[in-house]
């Protein structure tokens, strides 16, 4: 018996000798479990899943010319995500590249219209686009910490999409400013924001002024028609410069049909005045409107116009959702 008890003691002690590595590494006999080649549910290709795996704004690599091909970065993907419509839409939105400048933060991709693309990969590469647009307006906003300033996240990515738009199109000739007036905010906030772009900072951050029309404190009511005296909302393209009777003056150009588009006839124009700002509030308890222009203190106007003149994107934004359904600018396909 006692031979019998030396020997199992020897057999155990010769086990525990050679599964030690094994203890020690951690390894294991099933290689499926935690493994990557775990069985995985397949996704669609435009879900948030795959798009935060394969299209990460961090990993694009911009060329300084239209005419080099966008290098994009991403890890291989698993061959259980279904991803054969986005991998043809991909390489079609790669066809035609147009980047802003070297410095921005911007990327314009378009589907060649003489391509023999189909409907589907049409709206692939939509929507692959759309995503992109949204990941870099939600990075900016992060990045910049706009998020402290007041301006909701919802406006910045509106006015992400339309500036996207419109530089795709060739609209805007100056491409380092966007201006965003947040109509859902208090008048008595300062609710427009001058952006500089490449370099990822707020230049200026001011009062401004709504239609008298469309509220009092709060603007909620616009209108693109003549003596409305309302604000309409939408995108704008700054011209030129000129001296009226509010001083230094700029023309704005509406290009959201049937939201904007009557600027001119109405002379909507950015402007100064007396009666919007810290003092004239604190004198009257309230902000003063206007008769629709976008109407900034005469303290900041120079340094403003000067900035944002002669071809840079300007939104007026609010969550109206007739506006938002309807604008030609934020809704434009590829």
């Amino acid at each position: 018996m006692k031979a019998l008890s030396h020997l199992f003691y020897k057999v155990t002690l010769a086990s525990m000798i050679v599964t030690a590595p094994a203890m020690s590494t951690g390894s294991n006999t099933d290689a499926n479990y935690g493994s990557a080649t775990a069985k995985e549910t397949p996704v669609s290709w435009n879900s948030s899943t795959v798009i935060k795996r394969f299209v990460h704004y961090n990993n694009l690599v911009f060329s300084t010319s239209p005419d080099k091909p966008l290098s994009l970065e991403r890890p291989s993907p698993s061959p259980t995500v279904e991803r054969s419509v986005s991998d043809r839409a991909v390489d079609l939105s790669r066809r035609t590249v147009a980047l802003v400048s070297p410095e921005s933060l911007v990327l314009a991709t378009t589907v060649n219209a003489n391509s023999s693309a189909s409907a589907e990969e049409r709206t692939a590469a939509h929507r692959a686009e759309l995503a992109l647009v949204i990941n870099q307006a939600a990075i900016l906003y992060s990045e910049m910490n706009l998020c402290k300033t007041g301006l909701s996240e919802q406006a910045f990515e509106y006015a992400w999409r339309g500036y996207h738009n419109l530089v795709k199109k060739g609209v805007i000739r100056k491409k380092n400013v966007l201006s965003i007036c947040d109509f859902s905010q208090s008048s008595h906030r300062r609710r427009l924001y001058v952006i500089d772009i490449p370099h990822k900072r707020l230049l200026y951050r001011t009062f401004v002024a709504h239609g008298q029309n469309s509220g009092a404190e709060f603007a909620n009511s616009f209108s693109n028609r003549p003596d409305s005296w309302k604000s309409s909302l939408g995108f704008y393209l700054t011209a030129r410069t000129y001296f009226g009777r509010n001083g230094l003056s700029l023309k704005i150009e509406g290009l959201d049909s049937g939201f904007n588009d009557l600027a001119g006839k109405r002379n909507i124009v950015l402007h100064g005045c007396s009666y919007v700002g810290v003092r004239y509030k604190t004198h009257y308890g309230n902000e003063g409107t206007s008769l629709g222009c976008p109407a900034v203190p005469n303290s900041m106007s120079p340094r403003i116009i000067r900035a944002v003149k002669n071809g840079s994107c300007f939104f007026i934004y609010h969550p109206t959702q007739q506006y938002l359904n309807g604008s030609s600018v934020l809704n434009s396909s590829i």
